[in-house]
């Protein structure tokens, strides 16, 4: 007598959640197989072990979880918004050079917003001087430029408080810019006074090595 055998094919159709479930499983293998971890700003693994979405704020429980994570729409959405974030302030921080270093014209401005990418202040040192015999007050700034552009060298130069337009205009003040890519643009408010021009009080100077720039000016008494 012939065995019996159930029907074969009767499952049915896969429901919308499994086919759901299946796509998320491939998308993580696939992601797994092509995605270096290492080169994720937003990836982090916590002090329990567990995955966290730096850009999103979600928990993941391993690796596989966090890719499947990143190619679902809440992430993409959360990285379109700030990449359009970061062009606004690097438009915004490339406006302010302009400003600050006298203006740019258009064409060379759109062409710097591509190019340049500000990694924050550079740090700084400002010491007051008096000459004891004549009384005569100057300063030495030095500012450490570390990871400064390659060929690039710092700028500097004065500017008078009518052409700035971040305060309130105060003839009683001038502002001394300092400008360095691929760090912001930084200016010290000093008195107006007139500025010695002479090679033995106006002196600066760049150290490759260390990447300090110092500059040691007297004003006019």
């Amino acid at each position: 007598m012939p065995e019996k055998f159930g029907k074969t094919g009767g499952g049915g159709q896969a429901s919308h959640q499994q086919e759901s479930i299946d796509r998320r499983e491939r998308l993580r293998k696939l992601a797994l197989e092509t995605i270096d971890l290492k080169k994720d700003p937003y990836y982090f693994r916590n002090h329990v072990g567990k995955v966290e979405c730096k850009l999103c704020f979600t928990v993941h429980p391993n690796e596989g979880n966090y890719l499947a994570h990143t190619q679902a729409k809440k992430h993409q959405l959360g990285l379109a918004k700030r990449v359009l974030v970061d062009a606004r302030e690097r438009a915004a921080i490339e406006e302010r050079n302009a400003i600050a270093m006298g203006g740019a014209s258009s064409s060379s401005s759109s062409m710097s917003k591509i190019q340049f990418i500000s990694i924050g202040r550079p740090a700084y040192k400002l010491i007051k001087q008096t000459d004891v015999e004549t009384k005569q007050r100057g300063l030495i700034i030095s500012i450490e430029y570390p990871q400064i552009d390659e060929g690039i060298q710092p700028r500097h130069r004065l500017m008078t408080s009518f052409e700035q337009k971040v305060q309130p205009h105060d003839k009683n003040y001038q502002y001394l810019i300092f400008a360095a890519q691929p760090y912001e643009t930084i200016a010290f408010k000093i008195p107006s006074l007139q500025v010695e021009r002479s090679s033995d009080k106006l002196i600066q100077s760049w150290d490759r090595n260390t990447k300090v720039f110092t500059l040691q000016l007297w004003f006019k008494t």
